[in-house]
């Protein structure tokens, strides 16, 4: 067959495409190409669909695009953006394929410039984190029963109002002492921290609320101040924090020992209900009545089982008379009889040991005569010993050299100590000792002559 022939053109020519298809490809390569990213923009043309969707345009002086951002993610946002609001945007480039439109799928959303103050509270973040200021174990628990309660806000704020309406209505009893700053603006932060370090100077309120309403980052900035969350952490007292909404957190938060989502949530952390307290008091009273009156049943009760248990004291002692005598019987019969058995077995074995016994009168009787005389020659041989003894003490006495000193001679020793015999062992100018009878001297050699034959 002609490679060219028109069947095999046909044949071999490419797949063709509809446009769903078309579109699909674009939007998977476009998402492949693109990974998510922070895009900067001004919101334009900005709606909220029934469904909760956001359906937006992010422009700028020279482009803009469309951009949606699906309910599940739009709730999480914490404002609602406005015509002409400075945004940024993270967003996956995709294409909606019903429409070909080239546009911006949004996951989060933020004000212009929140990036740089986002930033700038991580790092703080992590650098008070790493001290150890964070830490749960330094966290305090809220006591129980406050009696005072200090707030730390702005005596115009809102937040205020708040705290005091749901404080009289939870617990009226309790004392409330403000502590009024600025909660925003330039120097706020420094004036948060000083009305934090007044109150705990006086040490007068047993919890302290560091408050302030809602707001955009920004209002919140002064308490992602360091100063303020070493204040907070220093302070003798518990901190509770309510600071923006639920969504809004800050490093004041982080610092203090319990973090409510509101300022209204921080003063119901605060102090609990008095009708709670009341109730739980009421039935706490209520279990101990009956808990009583179940006590004085049940004591009761057992009065009566005893006391029909209960018998005349003169019939019971009659009773434990007649037991003690019939025990006394028994146990005299019980003791004779063993004790007559006794006896009469000792005597028995006494017999017989008698007729077993030897006699052993002429073996002592022996005994005795060699003892004597075994002292007689004991004595005999000590007496022998004595004077040979003192016969060999004469003869040593003899040759003891002392006695010859005392005869009037002399012993020469040498510088050794060693006894001089002949002039052979003196040398002139030597020093040699002279021993004598009554002690000794030391004499020195002038010249020696030798032996004369």
């Amino acid at each position: 067959m002609n490679p060219h022939s028109p069947m095999e053109t046909l044949d071999s020519a490419p797949a063709v495409l509809s446009v769903s298809q078309l579109n699909q490809a674009v939007a998977r390569t476009l998402e492949r190409t693109f990974p998510l990213a922070w895009v900067a923009g001004e919101i334009s043309n900005f709606t909220r669909a029934a469904s909760g969707h956001w359906y937006f345009t992010l422009k700028d002086d020279g482009a803009q695009v469309r951009a949606v951002m699906f309910r599940g993610r739009a709730q999480f946002a914490g404002f609602t953006p406005r015509e002409g609001d400075k945004v940024e945007v993270r967003a996956l480039v995709t294409l909606y394929a019903p429409r070909g439109d080239y546009q911006l799928n949004v996951e989060a959303i933020r004000r212009a410039g929140v990036g740089n103050l986002y930033e700038a509270f991580l790092r703080l973040k992590e650098k008070l984190d790493a001290e150890g200021l964070f830490d749960p174990e330094r966290k305090r628990p809220i006591p129980l029963f406050a009696r005072t309660i200090g707030i730390v806000t702005s005596p115009q704020a809102a937040a205020l109002r708040d705290i005091l309406t749901t404080l009289r209505r939870r617990a009226p009893h309790v004392q409330v002492i403000l502590y009024p700053t600025a909660v925003q603006g330039e120097g706020s932060a420094q004036k948060i921290a000083q009305a934090i370090a007044t109150a705990s100077a006086r040490e007068e309120c047993d919890v302290l609320l560091v408050c302030r309403g809602g707001g955009s980052i920004e209002d919140l900035w002064s308490f992602n101040e360091e100063v303020v969350a070493r204040t907070i952490a220093a302070a003798p007292m518990p901190v509770i924090s309510g600071v923006g909404h639920e969504t809004d957190f800050t490093i004041a938060d982080f610092a203090a020992d319990l973090r409510a989502p509101t300022p209204t949530a921080a003063a119901e952390m605060a102090a609990a209900p008095r009708a709670d307290w009341l109730a739980t008091v009421e039935s706490h009273a209520d279990d101990l009545m009956r808990a009583m009156r179940r006590r004085l049943d049940n004591v009761s009760q057992s009065l009566d089982w005893t006391s029909r248990r209960l018998v005349s004291p003169v019939a019971y002692i009659g009773r434990e008379r007649l037991k003690l005598g019939g025990l006394q019987t028994r146990l005299a019969h019980a003791t004779r009889t063993p004790l007559t058995q006794a006896r009469f077995t000792l005597r028995h074995l006494q017999t017989r040991l008698a007729a077993q016994l030897p006699d052993t009168r002429n073996d002592r009787a022996r005994l005795d005569e060699l003892t004597r005389r075994m002292g007689v020659a004991i004595q005999r041989r000590n007496e022998r010993r004595r004077h040979t003894m003192t016969a060999l003490s004469g003869q040593l006495e003899l040759l003891n050299p002392q006695r010859t000193l005392e005869r009037g001679y002399a012993m020469v020793l040498d510088q050794k100590g060693r006894v001089v015999r002949g002039p052979d062992g003196l040398r002139p100018r030597e020093i040699v000792t002279v021993r004598m009878a009554e002690g000794s001297a030391e004499i020195g050699i002038a010249s020696v002559q030798p032996t004369l034959d």
